[in-house]
């Protein structure tokens, strides 16, 4: 009987030994759980500290103070460096260059003779027609000296007078001819180009010799006719030279009232001063001037102007720490900014940078 009792017994005590260790396992790995649990709730809750101090401080933007200034717009436009006295010469008389007077470089007058072609001929004729002449003159003198007298015949006297005119006249044609081998320039300017060599056989219309007057250089454009109401002799006009880098403030000195049939196009011409070196040909481009505000007013960049769902225009402004919808209503716009007519003022701060991210009403800061 005792050993009956005692198996069990034994058999119990096995178990809760079992059950002790098992505890203290399970105590232990929650305590290890506890811990992880902690430091995930520490860092859930800086994370959504942090959250709440961005919320707090709002939607970072940036902002611009107006002010009140002149709104000018300008119609844009490409043109070129003209010059009104820019000659291309060339012989008159085809011939061989016997004579080169003027280099590239050199300032030249209003008949000054600049090259010569071979006149041997020319001379030769002369000289044959002057001996012609001579003999024809005295010839006339003599019938005139007797006619005087009422000596010989009236058809005598008008035979010998025809001939005088006639031999004037063939003496006239060779002169001309003779100032035709020469290239003379029409007007006071500089040797831009010398295309011909002595020995040369030219022609007309063969290249010879480019005189330009720099003095009286300009700029020409040809303008869309949708402007011709717009564009005025007077306007102001920015010339910029893309080439060299450079621009000047000058004024429309023409403006032509013909539409080109072709290009629906008119010309505009701008004078250009001698104080700067200017290139015939070289490329400009135009800003014209065609409005200018009464007064002073408010402008904002384009870009910051944004449509309500009952495309209404209006922009953000600030107010404290908030961001306001601003409805406005603008005018004519150029290079990126608007001129705005009602909704804006003086001292209003505008929202130019982050608009996009933020509505009316949000938290903003700058």
């Amino acid at each position: 009987m005792k050993k009956i009792v005692l198996i069990p017994s034994l058999t119990l005590l096995l178990i809760a030994c079992g059950a002790g260790k098992d505890k203290k396992a399970q105590l232990e790995s929650l305590k290890k759980q506890e811990l992880e649990l902690k430091s995930k709730i520490t860092a859930l809750e800086a994370e959504l500290s942090l959250g709440s101090d961005s919320l707090n401080k709002g939607t970072p933007v940036a902002v611009l103070v107006l002010k009140n200034e002149l709104f000018k717009n300008y119609i844009d436009v490409q043109g070129r460096v003209d010059a009104d006295e820019n000659v291309a010469l060339s012989s008159e008389m085809p011939g061989t260059i016997t004579k080169i007077n003027v280099k590239p470089g050199d300032e030249v007058s209003v008949g000054q003779v600049l090259a010569e072609t071979d006149v041997r001929a020319i001379n030769q004729q002369i000289s044959d027609l002057q001996i012609n002449a001579d003999l024809v003159n005295q010839v006339y003198e003599k019938q005139k000296n007797l006619w005087d007298q009422k000596i010989g015949t009236e058809v005598q006297f008008l035979q010998a007078k025809t001939n005088k005119e006639s031999i004037t006249k063939k003496m006239s044609v060779m002169q001309e001819q003779l100032r035709m081998t020469k290239i003379i320039s029409p007007i006071n300017g500089t040797v831009d180009a010398v295309d011909i060599k002595i020995g040369q056989m030219t022609a007309p219309g063969m290249p010879a010799i480019r005189v330009i007057n720099y003095s009286n250089l300009k700029v020409k454009a040809d303008v869309s006719e949708t402007y011709a109401s717009k564009i005025k002799k007077g306007n102001d006009v920015i010339v910029y030279f893309p080439d060299v880098q450079d621009s000047i403030l000058a004024k429309v000195n023409f403006v032509s009232r013909a539409i080109n049939n072709s290009s629906r196009t008119f010309s505009v011409e701008v004078l250009l001063d001698n104080k700067k070196e200017y290139h015939p040909n070289m490329v400009a481009k135009l800003s014209i001037n065609d409005y200018q505000s009464a007064q002073p007013g408010i402008m904002v960049p384009v870009r910051t102007i944004q449509k309500d769902e009952s495309n209404a225009l209006f922009v953000f402004v600030t107010q404290g720490k908030k961001a306001r919808k601003q409805l406005i209503t603008i005018g004519k716009e150029y290079n990126g900014k608007a001129e705005v007519l009602t909704g804006l003022k003086e001292g209003d701060t505008l929202v130019a940078l982050g608009y996009d991210l933020i509505n009316d009403g949000d938290s903003i800061t700058y």
